[in-house]
């Protein structure tokens, strides 16, 4: 299925879960003078904006990154609100970054970008966003991406884990993939983002994940108004392998934040 466009969302409660996490890991990571290579499965678009027809229809970044930032959730030398002031810079006041944007802004040019995006008109714009920051963008499977490069060179590195959960298949597949992948690449920090479902359909793949007992895991959620009527969504999720130094205090600090909504 290749409907799902998440330009309808960007910029959602969500994507501020997901996006400040995600910052604060590739923050620390580039701190060591040693390269590292990013690595993402589903990576959309790279670049959205928020005054766009798609994105004011549904009014999600309002609930999310606008409504976050009025309340000054984040510092100006929060990892994420110094990616998201230099792609302002970059591209307008009303720019929103993808994770691939985000990670492309905290890598260093030693440092390694391999992106897959399925969906033809995404990928497209990906490209042509991506390629300037000289990222190797596949139109390609994310788990057949996943698996064909890793280990990866170099070696040290991060993966993020983003699908859009249109194939209810997912949730079972990506324990599985997640376990190869493991093997194959045992030093790599892996994040998987999932939604929280009003129908509970991410709690048996969590459940698969703990049991694997994976090391220095971290499972953190946080819980959110739906964004409309009968919306299933009510919270987001992170959970990651080979968790870096300082995620779990900043997933402490966003679970506060979100307590407040």
């Amino acid at each position: 299925m290749l409907s799902y466009q998440h330009l309808y969302h960007a910029g959602n409660l969500a994507d501020v879960h997901k996006h400040a996490l995600l910052c604060t890991a590739l923050d620390y990571l580039t701190r060591k003078d040693k390269p590292l290579s990013y690595i993402e499965t589903h990576a959309g678009r790279g670049l959205y904006r928020l005054d766009a027809p798609e994105a004011v229809k549904t009014g999600e970044a309002e609930q999310g990154i606008r409504l976050a930032e009025a309340r000054g959730w984040f510092a100006a030398d929060h990892p994420y609100a110094r990616r998201l002031a230099e792609i302002r810079a970059q591209y307008g006041a009303e720019a929103y970054p993808g994770s691939p944007l985000l990670a492309a802004q905290s890598l260093r040019p030693s440092d390694a970008m391999t992106l897959a995006e399925l969906h033809p008109q995404e990928y497209a714009a990906l490209r042509e966003v991506m390629s300037r920051y000289g990222a190797q963008c596949r139109q390609q499977d994310g788990a057949e991406m996943a698996l064909a490069v890793t280990p990866p060179t170099p070696r040290r590195g991060l993966m993020l884990i983003d699908p859009s959960y249109e194939v209810k298949a997912d949730y079972a597949a990506l324990p599985k993939l997640i376990a190869k992948l493991h093997r194959k690449w045992n030093v790599g920090v892996i994040l998987l983002w999932y939604p929280i479902l009003s129908s509970r359909a991410h709690v048996p793949m969590l459940e698969a994940l703990e049991r694997a007992g994976y090391p220095n895991a971290l499972r953190h959620e946080v819980g959110f108004p739906p964004a409309r009527p009968g919306h299933g969504m009510t919270g987001s999720g992170l959970f990651a392998i080979n968790t870096p130094w300082g995620l779990e205090g900043e997933a402490g600090r966003l679970s506060q934040l979100f307590a407040s909504l």
